[in-house]
């Protein structure tokens, strides 16, 4: 059924693949620098974070154990996974392939990284818990509704490839 281009539904469909776009580009541009700089996965720049966070109270308490326990006895592979999970998550995300698959695993990396890094503090009113995690809390939203909703409809290369293989098709 074709719809027509100023239906509600293909605006919704626009606007949700713009925002996977702009989140996508976000983490190419985090991720690059990562993969292709030296600094984040060999030479302590993902330590530094994860020390900062423990020495400064950031982390949620119950994430502590992991990061002194798990994270930093294995903290170059970790961060070998973080520069390629970003860029990976970015690259989906434009391209509009895996969306549902990417968008899952950044959504389980935000949750990390808001218990990691967005603790107000064990006396902070309850507001506050969510005042400190927006860095996180509402990328974390974004791939929820990615994960939720059909945003590969739209500026994606399935899309592309669906719509090059019917034009074939027809001929």
């Amino acid at each position: 059924m074709m719809r027509s281009p100023d239906s509600g539904t293909d605006r919704n469909a626009f606007a949700i693949a713009v925002l996977r776009i702009a989140v996508g580009v976000l983490f190419v541009i985090f991720g690059q620098y990562k993969v292709f700089g030296t600094q984040f996965t060999l030479h302590g720049g993902f330590e530094w974070w994860i020390n900062r966070f423990l020495q400064n109270g950031e982390a949620y308490p119950f994430i502590v154990p992991v990061l002194k326990d798990l994270v930093m006895p294995h903290a170059t592979a970790i961060a070998f996974l973080v520069a390629y999970g970003e860029l990976a998550i970015g690259l989906a995300l434009i391209l509009g392939i895996l969306v549902r698959t990417a968008s899952t695993f950044g959504l389980i990396y935000m949750l990390m990284l808001l218990f990691s890094s967005n603790y107000p503090g064990a006396s902070a009113p309850f507001w506050e818990y969510f005042g400190a995690s927006l860095d996180h809390s509402v990328l974390a939203l974004c791939f929820l509704a990615f994960i939720v909703g059909q945003c590969d409809e739209c500026l994606s290369l399935r899309q592309f490839l669906a719509r090059h293989r019917q034009s074939r098709a027809s001929m």
